[in-house]
């Protein structure tokens, strides 16, 4: 696509001639790249409020979650810009939606991404109905870009392949997409860490948040076995159907696995599960047929950009949080515009139902938006 099609003059992909005529909400975690947001904002003469979205578990001390901290660290950042912070209680709003969506897929035996859905439903979806309404615009510290391509807004991928979280942001509606900016999307998190010390910020050394958005120090298996429990049943080996030993509960593995089955003689490789029967079937990967696959269904897909309802035939995608973009052809299922087949160049090990499969452009610089995985 030409450049003369593009808005010029932009700032964090917004028109700059108008931005200092909007409202801007930063929702600031406490951790260095949201911190760093709100300096690139107020550096550029910008006047924006900060909120702290609320939805760690209230058992702190049972969950030994970073809360507290958190809410130190962006209460420091927003009193050395002078920006207003307030404290946005989404609690019930995150236990009621994030949590019930990650554990009904995993009763089904699917894999969920609570990161993703919390994007949608929390960060620019409850915050949006308690005060982000009464803003034109929220950034976040997302590693993402958008750009303004012949009067529609695109999420585009920011240049750190490691740190881009355009897949992250691939199932938010197309009228949070519209609000959304994201001010450190141009940078790399090098350079991100760079500001922030020259800018002698408290949290200028603080480490990343790892796993699912609130959990902290929590354990993923834990968090989902205080709400499933367990349900043991056999392991089998794929090709030759012995029983090889016991899991606790299906809801703890996922396709592709390799880690964590405390079995012998390894290495092993979860590569499929029978929910009715609650059998995991795992293989030493002796036939690549059981493990990669090439073609895949994905339904339900949300498309980003609003005035885009159609995938081109050639794309890139990616089915994981990786640096990693994969060629592929797109057929669209007859008389389902939002379900396709992916018929992937390469086979690609750990397709796993429920997991989203994210859709860029030929050249991984657009993002068209995401679908589920379907029952391969």
């Amino acid at each position: 696509m030409s450049e003369n099609t593009k808005i010029q003059n932009t700032l964090f992909g917004e028109p700059a001639d108008t931005l200092k005529e909007k409202k801007i909400a930063v929702l600031l975690s406490g951790g260095v790249d949201s911190s760093v947001v709100v300096y690139e904002l107020v550096s550029r003469g910008l006047h924006p409020d900060c909120f702290y979205i609320k939805i760690g578990p209230e058992e702190k001390e049972e969950w030994d979650c970073n809360s507290e901290e958190d809410m130190e660290m962006a209460t420091s950042v927003a009193r050395k810009y002078g920006c207003n912070l307030e404290v946005i209680d989404c609690h019930k709003e995150y236990w009621s939606q994030v949590t019930k969506y990650t554990m009904d897929k995993v009763r089904a035996g699917l894999t969920p991404n609570p990161d993703v859905m919390c994007n949608r439903l929390i960060k620019f979806g409850a915050f949006d109905e308690k005060r982000g309404h009464d803003y034109d615009l929220i950034a976040t510290g997302h590693y993402a870009q958008t750009e303004w391509i012949d009067g529609k807004k695109w999420l585009t991928t920011s240049p750190d392949p490691v740190k881009d979280q355009t897949d992250f942001l691939a199932q938010i509606y197309q009228w949070q997409l519209k609000k959304a900016i994201f001010p450190i999307g141009h940078y790399i998190k090098d350079e991100v860490r760079q500001i922030a010390e020259r800018e002698h910020l408290i949290n200028a050394k603080r480490k990343d948040s790892q796993g699912i958005c609130f959990l902290g120090n929590i354990d993923y298996n834990e968090y989902v076995r205080r709400y499933l429990g367990e349900q043991p049943g056999d392991i089998i080996e794929l090709e030759s159907g012995k029983r090889i030993g016991e899991h606790r509960g299906l809801w703890f593995h996922t396709i592709g696995q390799r880690k964590g089955l405390g079995l012998g003689g390894g290495p092993w490789f979860v590569v499929k599960k029978d929910v009715d029967k609650n059998i995991l079937y795992v293989s030493h990967g002796y036939d690549p047929a059981t493990a990669y696959k090439s073609d895949f269904p994905i339904h339900a897909f949300d498309f980003l950009t609003e005035g885009v309802t159609e995938l081109p035939k050639r794309v890139t995608f990616k089915i994981r949080h990786t640096p990693d973009y994969h060629p592929a052809t797109v057929e669209q299922k007859p008389d389902d515009g939002n379900s396709f087949i992916i018929h992937s160049d390469e086979r690609i090990h750990g397709v796993a139902p429920g997991q989203f499969c994210v859709v860029y452009d030929e050249n991984h610089h657009r993002c068209f938006g995401s679908g589920e995985i379907g029952v391969v």
